[in-house]
């Protein structure tokens, strides 16, 4: 989007960047909204989760110039030793227990993507990095395991990314901000805060997570063999990252140039 000398979008400028498309039905208008100032009390809340807040970090890009690109929906994961608890059979008045050890023993960060465009098959692509255990160590992904997962995307899809994700501290950092400012192709905005539910890679971890739960894993280099293969089989379902899409609520339509 335009910026004025005020730094403000000018508001005119911004295209309805996600409407309705027909395989995506809503239950609500959905799209991208211009930065700017806001009244006091705007903060999103739950009457308003079907709309996307425009971001700051396009510098100056125009979101019109992403015409034909690919919208993209990043996010990140966390998994360790311990599987997530579900449901399962057993005996009546004896509980299933999964011994699993409680030394700390490293954690494994995935950052997933959804590529979706119109008239293409809607792509899954990630990103994954172990963390040995020990203090002092990193234990989460850096700006350039990020930005190394949307340069990967650009080259697979040839066209201009518009990149919607949250508020996570290292999105929307100085070094972030100067890593988007040198990629003339991207485009970014930020989701609402507390607003989980307008992004399908949610259900992406969701599906992943149901199932390794009660999964006892003894090495990291294994549970990463895990979660490589569950992301691996939803690459061939695009289908199924088509309902993610649409349990979010949010739509996508063609854009074209004024």
């Amino acid at each position: 989007m335009d910026r004025g000398e005020g730094g403000h979008a000018d508001r005119a400028e911004v295209p309805r960047l996600v409407q309705r498309l027909g395989r995506h039905e809503a239950d609500a208008p959905a799209r991208l909204q211009p930065a700017g100032p806001r009244a006091q009390g705007g903060r999103a809340g739950r009457a308003g989760r079907h709309r996307v807040e425009g971001g700051d970090l396009g510098g100056g890009k125009r979101a019109r110039a992403a015409c034909g690109g690919c919208i993209c929906f990043e996010d990140e994961a966390g998994f360790t030793r311990r599987p997530p608890r579900g449901r399962t059979w057993g005996r009546r008045g004896h509980t299933p227990v999964v011994t699993v050890s409680g030394r700390r023993s490293g954690r494994l960060s995935v950052a997933g993507l959804i590529a979706m465009r119109p008239g293409s098959r809607t792509r899954l692509c990630h990103r994954l990095r172990t963390h040995p255990s020990g203090k002092g160590k990193r234990r989460s992904m850096s700006e350039r395991d990020f930005i190394a997962l949307v340069d990967g995307v650009h080259q697979l899809v040839k066209a201009p990314i518009v990149l919607v994700w949250d508020r996570l501290n290292t999105h929307v950092s100085h070094a972030m901000r100067e890593l988007i400012a040198e990629r003339a192709w991207l485009t970014v905005f930020l989701l609402p805060a507390y607003s989980p539910d307008l992004n399908p890679v949610e259900w992406v971890w969701a599906h992943v997570k149901r199932s390794l739960a009660n999964l006892a894993v003894m090495a990291l280099d294994r549970l990463e063999a895990l979660v490589r293969n569950r992301l691996k089989r939803l690459q061939y379902r695009p289908d199924t990252l088509d309902g993610f899409i649409a349990g979010t609520g949010l739509t996508l339509d063609t854009l074209t140039s004024p």
